[in-house]
């Protein structure tokens, strides 16, 4: 694995197996390389060795996020090849998918991937989902039902609620983590983008004995708790006034700021919604474009009914790290390369190219302490230089005077860097 991790951050081109083989060197093969992948590896345990090792801040918060991820692939013969909404492309598309967690650095602002698990629907996933599609683009026709509770309704206990599939392959890959971690780390927040802002992932997520934090539908009904005096008969009334996004109290708002002629208002209450077990906090943010008066918002939520408005605002906004990663997976570490078709074969290179982010991110602290904008090509531009200096010595008789080969090698590695450690001459 080591002959792979030097030679996928020296190599250029596509990074598959049979590119990885030629940058091995004479330690290794395409033979070789395909017994790797066909090898059963605990990426799991070694993704938590790692970053336990190398990249743990004692000083530092961490939050747990977790995302998916899809990559399109062609071809039929491929482990677990459906169609998956792609964001980037705003369609579904043929493709594999995966779902990441990530341990997120509060202070270092920054992702570092702990676990990954390829999504493979079931017959029966697929057919509910698509049975949801065909009903939402076609309400089926008739009278509405009456307003209220229906004759003989009862209360349901919002708390038991039965997890979807796509929640239950979350939870376990939660509980897991728990279970690597034993307590060595403390984790309090779980954060997940809007597709997870309902109660069934809150109740997931509680189960997990974390907090979560996503976002609400900017429609979404919220009320405010009911203030009012018991009148003395029936039950006591739950919910209030219900909330108008473009009238809301001042006495909820926080901070105002101004950057030319957008103005951003942040407002935090603890709020109702009918469908969820419990009070939210919540944490609506208000821009308005002060020349056209156009209002937009956003509605963020936490089940943590004591974290502030700032910190609530910044971990879901920290959540976007994870993004960075799937870019630099898929750019520079295969994710979005492979052609493996087997099982094995798939879950191994996913894991690696997420795990080379890990890996590449260490690398990069060493070269920052003197250059802060020293980037991935940057690093892949020095490591390919170094093997080429490196396999030229092998072949030359004697070997250079040292104060020459430094000078060779801090030539030839700055090739091709962006932020080079000596700035070259002038482009003419």
């Amino acid at each position: 694995m080591s002959g792979i991790a030097l030679a996928m951050i020296a190599m250029s081109g596509h990074v598959t197996m049979l590119g990885i083989s030629r940058w091995t060197g004479a330690g290794g093969s395409y033979r070789t390389v395909q017994r790797f992948f066909a090898t059963v590896v605990p990426w799991a345990s070694l993704f938590w060795l790692f970053f336990r090792t190398h990249l743990y801040r004692q000083a530092e918060v961490y939050l747990l996020a977790g995302d998916e991820v899809v990559v399109t692939k062609a071809g039929k013969a491929t482990h677990g090849l459906d169609r998956f909404f792609a964001s980037l492309y705003g369609k579904a598309v043929p493709g594999l998918a995966f779902f990441a967690l990530s341990l997120v650095s509060v202070q270092a602002r920054h992702a570092f991937p702990m676990a990954i698990e390829q999504i493979m629907r079931s017959e029966t996933e697929k057919a509910a989902s698509k049975a949801k599609a065909i009903a939402k683009a076609q309400p089926p026709a008739g009278a509405k039902r009456p307003a209220g509770r229906p004759k003989g309704g009862k209360n349901k206990n919002k708390t038991a609620v039965p997890l979807t599939p796509e929640l239950l392959r979350i939870q376990g890959l939660v509980n897991a983590l728990w279970q690597r971690i034993a307590g060595w780390l403390p984790l309090t927040y779980l954060l997940l983008d809007g597709h997870f802002g309902h109660n069934n992932a809150l109740q997931m997520t509680r189960q997990s004995n974390l907090h979560l934090i996503s976002k609400l539908r900017n429609d979404s009904a919220l009320y405010f708790p009911d203030a009012s005096a018991y009148g003395g008969r029936g039950p006591r009334r739950k919910y209030g006034d219900k909330v108008d996004y473009r009238n809301l109290p001042d006495q909820y708002r926080q901070a105002t700021h101004l950057d030319g002629s957008l103005q951003t208002c942040c407002y935090q209450a603890t709020l109702l919604h009918k469908q969820f077990s419990q009070p939210l906090n919540v944490v609506i943010v208000v821009k308005t474009n002060l020349d056209t008066r156009t209002v937009a918002h956003v509605v963020l939520f936490s089940s943590d009914l004591t974290l502030s408005y700032d910190k609530l605002f910044d971990y879901y906004c920290l959540r976007f790290q994870i993004e960075f990663n799937f870019r630099d997976a898929k750019q520079f570490w295969g994710l979005e390369d492979f052609m493996n078709i087997s099982p094995i074969a798939v879950t191994n290179a996913a894991n690696l190219a997420l795990f080379m982010v890990n890996l590449s991110y260490r690398l990069l602290l060493d070269f920052r302490c003197t250059r802060p904008a020293f980037s991935v090509l940057d690093l892949k531009a020095f490591a390919r230089g170094y093997r080429y200096v490196d396999e030229t010595i092998k072949l030359l008789p004697q070997k250079p005077d040292p104060v020459l080969l430094t000078q060779i090698f801090n030539r030839i590695t700055a090739l091709g860097q962006i932020h080079p450690n000596h700035p070259g001459p002038e482009p003419t």
